[in-house]
């Protein structure tokens, strides 16, 4: 709720290069605070582990390659049990809301942290906000208890209900210190603990390694993707079109293009494509059913709305939560294919498929519940310790507690000069759709010798991918003297 332009970034720095980018405390405002033991040494559950609680010095690298010579880097608290928190059970009043469109795993998150505060530090006190932020002041609240939440992780959506914007801040504290639930408003210096779980299905958060639902949306989108293909394949010059969740970012279509191995053709925002002429996207569909008979595209909703233009009019629109609204490319897109090919009195037969709000709506697969329980726990380790303005999520497959304002400033997005992407256009064989005429005004560049990937200001005359990684004439992995000790992960390459 705060807005992470009110207060200054909590640095904490180190010998060699090192950064904690560390979150809030209790203790930055309430320094005479009195600490109690953690309940979970008293815990027959926890008897069996070997240490029960996180060192206070434990950090998670944002960045797990490094060089011999180059600074430690950024690094994020760990996440987990400390030995001193900073509630009675008995005083606790926790609450639990959720926000904006719904994604697979919500109420496997919402069971978590009630049966994690409940069994794991004896809180008995835990609502439920009703219908999103604005539930904090304009509806009712729900008593969550382990019982109440058993078998939620085996539905769809979420229980405690949603919404897009709608709240006012002023009014939802309010709220919060008339019913005593603890979350963290500075200014009034309440004792009280605000921490997120980062949702969304289309995996564009940055830091994290990944977004809880998003293998599950992978792995639904695999039925549409196989029905496109059936469809496509039974009939003469059958195309199977299959529009994605994605709206600025293309993972899901990209990994569900990799896992399938069915589809001829993804289209993601961050890649643009083009229509007509040589190499757009009409010469390859043609040249694909001349080949093989039949065609399976993918393509994000955020794709090609660039071409839309009869949605100009609207592209300053917004819903609730100031997302720009967008057309549907999946029906525009359906519609000028075939335009196209009965003026070129081309048979051809086009299936649209659309499961975005199937797959949105599904429960969460195993992989996930096991995910979304992790990140629950460590919310509520967190808020327990006294930590608060703080998300959780893994970075490099630890769990860390990241400060709201580094997964607010950006949003991740597939680096179509990585090798994942380049692994996609082997698998598709699709053309990069690349415009002649921005191909034509690199060739003006002055390109290095080996140039593969475009780019700036990588050292040496190395070239910078959207990420900032680097990696050396020498070699794809093998990587030295990049520019302020960044180093290479596979997923953000920068080539010379």
């Amino acid at each position: 709720m705060e807005n992470p332009g009110d207060s200054q970034m909590k640095l904490v720095t180190g010998p060699g290069g090192y950064v904690l980018e560390d979150v809030p405390h209790f203790t930055d405002y309430l320094p005479d605070l009195p600490s109690y033991p953690n309940p979970l040494q008293d815990n027959p559950a926890y008897s069996v582990v070997k240490q029960y609680f996180v060192n206070d010095d434990d950090t998670v690298p944002q960045k797990v390659v490094v060089h011999k010579d180059g600074p430690r880097g950024v690094h994020f608290r760990r996440a987990g049990p400390r030995q001193r928190v900073y509630f009675e059970s008995d005083e606790v009043h926790a609450c639990i809301v959720t926000c904006g469109g719904l994604c697979p795993g919500l109420n496997t998150v919402i069971r978590e942290i009630v049966c994690g505060l409940y069994h794991m530090y004896g809180v008995r006190k835990i609502l439920g906000i009703d219908g999103g932020y604005r539930g904090f002041y304009a509806k009712n609240t729900i008593t969550l208890t382990p019982k109440f939440v058993n078998d939620i992780h085996k539905r769809g959506g979420t229980i405690l209900g949603t919404s897009r914007g709608g709240h006012v801040k002023s009014k939802i504290v309010d709220s919060i210190q008339d019913r005593g639930i603890n979350q963290e408003i500075k200014r009034r210096g309440l004792k009280v603990a605000v921490a997120g779980v980062p949702k969304t299905i289309d995996n564009d958060i940055p830091v994290i390694d990944k977004s809880f639902g998003f293998d599950t949306a992978v792995e639904e989108a695999q039925r549409a993707i196989n029905a496109a293909h059936v469809e496509a394949t039974s009939i003469e010059n059958g195309i199977g079109l299959v529009k994605l969740m994605g709206r600025y970012s293309g993972f899901i279509a990209m990994y569900a293009t990799l896992a399938s191995r069915d589809v001829d053709c993804c289209l993601i925002p961050e890649s643009p494509f083009y229509l007509e002429g040589s190499g757009g996207l009409y010469e390859y569909i043609e040249k694909r059913l001349k080949e093989n008979g039949h065609m399976v595209i993918v393509i994000a909703e955020g794709a090609g709305q660039d071409l839309l233009s009869e949605s100009l009019q609207s592209m300053d629109q917004q819903d609730a939560s100031g997302n720009k609204l967008l057309q549907d490319v999946g029906l525009w897109i359906s519609h000028r294919i075939k335009e196209h090919f009965a003026e070129k009195k081309m048979t051809i037969n086009l299936k649209y498929i659309d499961p975005t709000y199937m797959i949105r709506a599904i429960p969460s697969i195993a992989s996930d519940n096991v995910y979304c329980t992790l990140l629950a726990h460590s919310a509520v380790h967190g808020a327990m310790a006294g930590y608060t303005g703080f998300t959780v999520g893994p970075v490099n497959g630890r769990h860390a507690y990241i400060p709201f304002n580094r997964i607010t400033e950006k949003q991740n997005k597939v680096v179509i000069t990585d090798r994942m992407w380049a692994r996609l256009l082997s698998s598709t064989n699709q053309p990069s759709f690349l415009n002649p005429r921005d191909i034509a005004e690199s060739k003006k560049e002055k390109q290095p010798a080996t140039g593969i990937l475009d780019g700036e200001n990588c050292n040496n005359g190395a070239s910078v991918a959207e990420d900032n990684p680097c990696v050396s004439a020498a070699g794809l992995s093998d990587v030295e003297n990049c520019k302020d000790g960044i180093s290479m992960t596979e997923d953000n390459p920068c080539m010379s």
